[in-house]
């Protein structure tokens, strides 16, 4: 239990409200150049010679997407999966990366994303993504019979140990509500193509789902009626299934600060499925540290500031592109119908003075608009890891 002493300690601050926080410095567009990098693979793929790059079919003009049926035999499935129109390599018919732009002229959609891995606990940026949802480019195929499941896969240096395999079931692909994201063949990035260190020329981006779920170096679509997912992440004890968690992230700190000097911290928060709330952080003395796992009764959260929406949009989005076009905006005011949007991060930050001399600790944590504190309630950390993050320092 803490002392009286931390106690007081966590009572520090107080001019820490929201109304006192500074002005975040994250940008709401992640540089393309600057994302993490969790790529899989070796070689890596960016770092393959030119000729490879065509053999591999991963240069813009030699991109085909191929669009099949599954007819792997399989005792417990008794009707396998069709469709009217394959596209293959074959006959040569596969989609190539000129017919998708022709089709993201009437069906392309554009909408920011943070890109999360489902279990490291840095997001690795985020975008305005562009591209053409799958349901729109399934259709390409005619009819279906006997579809549950959308298996996708890309380029892994032809080695079958290597590929990194993802799945969505047919209803998440084709049937999704008025106002959500849906999931889609993207081919910008930022208002530019897609690099091949960020899965260019043409990537799957899962707008509620972390980031294996956005296979980078798409080439391969099966449709299936195979019950179970196919995902590359499912034997490793995660939830394939798991959307995009609402979290808050800790920029680093210095070490040490000056006895009277003002405190700045600060991060990223993430609105997951469930939406964000606000962000909250704890201070607490060493002495009486709580556990990094769960609150500790006697311990004070204090709301934090968070990122306004921009004034000016066209000074955050790439040349030529409208808020009014993106989606979660109006398209009449070209206003975010919600903020933070859905499935994007926005910064964080709050001010601590008046600290005495002494080490502290300070995490912080997202609440979510069911009311629900991080990481709570996540019994398996696999499915999306949002555990606390702390950070340590020193005044005096």
């Amino acid at each position: 239990m803490a002392t009286s002493e931390g106690r007081a300690a966590s009572a520090v601050g107080l001019e820490s409200e929201k109304s006192a926080g500074t002005v975040p410095t994250h940008p709401l567009l992640t540089p393309a150049g600057e994302f993490r990098d969790v790529s899989r693979g070796d070689p890596k793929i960016h770092l393959l010679p030119a000729e490879a790059l065509v053999r591999g079919r991963l240069t813009p003009e030699t991109w085909r997407l191929e669009i099949t049926a599954d007819h792997t035999p399989n005792p417990a499935i008794k009707d396998l999966a069709g469709i009217s129109k394959p596209l293959t390599l074959a006959d040569g018919t596969a989609l190539d990366l000129a017919t998708l732009m022709e089709l993201g002229r009437k069906h392309g959609v554009k909408y920011l994303k943070a890109m999360q891995c489902m279990n490291i606990p840095t997001p690795l940026g985020q975008g305005l993504w562009e591209g053409v949802p799958l349901r729109d480019v399934l259709r390409l195929c005619g009819a279906m019979r006997n579809v549950r499941r959308i298996y996708y896969w890309g380029f892994h240096n032809n080695d079958p140990k290597q590929r990194f395999q993802s799945s969505l079931s047919y209803t998440q692909v084709m049937e999704t509500a008025p106002g959500e994201l849906p999931a889609f063949l993207a081919y910008r990035l930022n208002g530019e193509p897609i690099s091949l260190m960020r899965g260019g020329p043409v990537r799957m981006v899962i707008p509620w789902a972390h980031g294996f779920k956005s296979i980078k170096w798409l080439q391969q679509i099966v449709v299936t009626n195979d019950y179970k997912t196919n995902d590359t992440y499912a034997e490793q004890n995660n939830d394939p299934e798991s959307h995009l968690k609402t979290a808050a992230y800790l920029d680093d700190l210095p070490k040490r600060h000056r006895t009277g000097q003002p405190i700045q911290i600060s991060g990223l928060a993430i609105s997951g499925l469930s939406g964000l709330k606000r962000v909250e952080y704890a201070l607490s003395r060493e002495d009486s540290k709580p556990s990094a796992q769960a609150g500790n009764e006697v311990e004070r959260w204090i709301a934090c500031q968070l990122e306004e929406p921009p004034r000016d949009w066209r000074r955050i989005l790439p040349t030529g592109v409208s808020a009014r076009e993106v989606l979660g905006f109006d398209p009449k005011s070209g206003k975010p119908a919600s903020w933070p949007l859905r499935y994007s991060m926005i910064s964080w930050s709050a001010t601590l003075k008046s600290l005495p001399s002494g080490k502290y600790t300070v995490r912080a944590r997202a609440v979510d608009l069911n009311g629900f504190e991080q990481p709570e309630p996540r019994p398996n950390q696999r499915s999306g890891g949002n555990a606390l993050e702390v950070r340590e320092f020193e005044v005096g």
